[in-house]
């Protein structure tokens, strides 16, 4: 029942379960409308999904890991909006939606996997058995730890993935690939085709004249949009950081006590324990071992050896007792002193003698220690207050149209006076400009607005504000043909050579359908001829481009056509198209409907689960979302 838990990062449906059914979300926006689709909840709570809510904090868990496993993939860090524009917030928000969906569909149909049979297939999980093939629960929990995951964690998500995959399974399995499909796909992919080609380079158009004034006139006016200068303006921005409010926050010595006192329970560290397992087949077998090593006959370790175990990995970890799954044992481990062997524990994954070598006792960090943080904290805490009381003020002297200049001088806060920018952020150099805060909303903020606007303050991704007045806009307009005379002389040349090319690829191919040799044309023209064989559909195969072989498998067999090759232009003539038969039940054939099964089931899961959200019903807190992957935008 369970065993495509253990499969799914292979399975097609398992793959499809992790990566394209939890996209259907992003169908949501398409059928419910954006603004209604991004509707608040409440503050803490990013999305509701029936009766069921995503909070900011389960948001912001998956995020973190989300950009961590892709920063691991790509070996490459990203940046906040270079994560957006991938979409991993979406995605993981898609995810979210997704799997709370389907966790209520799952309850209400009644489908709840027991204990028995999630222990069973965690049981028979490759990864957590020995050499000897048998489940190995010291190698389970160090792959837990080293995962950074705890057993009920990890004992929950797999209960909740196992019901998704019996759910998936009901509606998709066993999906068959029509014949008929399978045999176009299989014409598609191994068709061939051999081709004569010729280059014609820029020098077969010959010597390109100098324009005339009214030849350089007329390209101008029907080109003059590649030869527009952007909108630059002019603007000054008045930014208010967390940081600068920061630094004029003074804390007491008293006020750091008064919160240590009040928030005791955080500075304290529970107690830790080095624990040692040893799995036995029953309790006799476990109550034997344990007087041997009482009785000095064998150690701990040779014990672990006897029963499969591999001694270096005896070790559950170095534990508190609330990260330990399994209460018998952790009752059994915290009662134990150290170095000490308990009597036999009947545990979730059998039964076990215990031992602890380490104890870490519990602490208390000292008011002397946690000083330092608290500060920290206050003073973060202070300044975050202080920002919407420094807030509110500007905007009643900005009400009182003070400008914002003086406001700076009067607040000491830094004023950004920007001579010309673009939309893409770049001087008129063509030279990126430093030092504006959260670009991308600032500058979207400055080219809406106009000179004398009574702008609202932008909220920043720090926390903080900015105030802006555009002074001066340079709209987009035509460069005069004076200014930019070289430029168009140049595309002038280039259109008349490629014009020229144009022609000359006519004539050729025009030559080639009447019958003419290849060879024969070629040599009249002064060009090389090349045979190509073997070209596959979408495969570049010099000197052909991969558009130029799209352009092949659209031309007839024994006729001919040009493309642009770059700075040049290619004539072909199509001379063969091969296919190898087609072969039902053959290992390609059988690998396609693989393929198209998964597309089938992609299709009818994402039509299922649209469903099921749509019965369900969605709410998306926006503001909650943004405040927990990081920031507004």
């Amino acid at each position: 029942m369970l065993q495509n838990m253990r499969n799914a990062s292979q399975h097609w449906l398992g793959k499809i379960i992790l990566s394209v059914v939890f996209v259907c979300l992003i169908s949501g926006v398409a059928i419910f409308g954006v603004e209604d689709f991004f509707r608040g909840a409440s503050t803490t709570t990013v999305a509701t999904v029936g009766k069921a809510q995503i909070s900011a904090e389960a948001v912001r868990t998956a995020y973190q890991n989300q950009l961590q496993r892709y920063q691991t993939q790509t070996r490459r860090s990203l940046t906040p909006d270079q994560a957006r524009a991938l979409g991993l917030d979406r995605q993981v928000l898609a995810q979210l939606v997704s799997e709370a969906s389907l966790d209520q569909q799952t309850a209400s149909l009644g489908l709840s996997i027991p204990d028995s049979a999630v222990l069973r297939a965690i049981r028979e999980e490759k990864s957590f058995q020995g050499a000897d093939g048998r489940f190995d629960a010291s190698l389970f929990y160090q792959t837990l730890q080293r995962a950074g995951i705890t057993e009920a964690t990890f004992v929950h998500e797999q209960r909740a993935v196992a019901a998704r995959l019996q759910l998936a399974e009901a509606v998709a399995a066993d999906l068959h690939v029509p014949q008929a499909l399978r045999e176009a796909v299989h014409r598609y992919t191994t068709e061939r085709r051999a081709v004569s080609v010729m280059l014609l380079p820029p020098s077969v158009a010959g010597e390109i004249p100098a324009p005339t004034e009214d030849e350089l006139k007329a390209y101008y006016e029907e080109n003059k949009s590649a030869f527009r200068a952007p909108e630059f303006r002019s603007a000054t921005l008045l930014v208010l950081d967390p940081q600068a409010i920061a630094k004029t926050v003074t804390v007491s010595d008293e006020d750091i006590a008064k919160r240590y006192d009040a928030e005791k329970a955080r500075h304290r560290t529970p107690e830790r324990r080095t624990i040692q397992q040893i799995v036995f087949p029953d309790a006799a077998a476990a109550e034997a071992a344990r007087k041997a090593i009482e009785g000095g006959e064998k150690p701990f370790e040779a014990v672990a050896a006897e029963v499969g175990g591999d001694p270096q990995n005896l070790s559950l970890g170095t534990l508190s007792k609330a990260q330990i799954f399994d209460p018998a044992v952790a009752d059994a481990a915290f009662a134990l002193a150290k170095d000490a062997v308990s009597a036999p524990v009947k545990g979730r994954f059998g039964t076990v003698l215990l031992r602890v070598t380490a104890i870490e006792p519990e602490t208390v960090q000292t008011l002397a220690d946690a000083s330092a943080d608290i500060r920290k904290e206050i003073v973060q805490q202070r300044a975050a207050n202080g920002i919407d009381e420094a807030h509110d003020a500007i905007e009643d002297q900005r009400a009182n149209t003070k400008p914002l200049a003086d406001i700076a001088k009067e607040r000491a806060l830094p004023l950004l006076t920007i001579p010309a920018i673009d939309a893409q952020g770049r001087d008129p150099a063509g030279k990126i400009v430093e030092g504006i805060p959260d670009s991308d909303t600032t500058l979207a903020a400055l080219f809406r607005a106009e000179i004398g606007s009574d702008s609202e303050a932008l909220r920043i991704k720090s926390g903080g504000y900015v105030w802006y007045d555009v002074t001066n806009i340079d709209r987009t307009h035509d460069k005069p043909l004076d200014e930019v005379r070289a430029e168009v002389t140049a595309r002038w040349r280039a259109a008349e050579t490629a014009k020229r090319l144009v022609a000359k690829a006519k004539e050729l191919v025009a030559k080639l359908d009447k019958g003419e040799a290849v060879d024969a044309v070629a040599a009249e023209a002064g060009l090389t001829v090349q045979t190509l064989s073997d070209i596959a559909r979408s495969q570049p195969q010099p000197p052909l481009t991969a558009d130029i072989v799209n352009r092949v498998f659209t031309t007839p067999v024994d006729k001919s056509a040009s493309a642009e090759a770059g700075e040049s232009r290619a004539v072909f003539k199509v001379t063969a198209a091969t296919m190898p038969a087609y072969v039902p039940g053959s290992p390609t054939d059988v690998d396609n409907a693989k393929r198209f099964q998964a597309s089938l089931a992609d299709d009818i899961l994402g039509e299922y689960i649209a469903d099921v959200q749509k019965s369900a019903g969605i709410t998306i807190n926006q503001a909650a979302f943004r405040r927990a992957i990081g920031g507004e935008y």
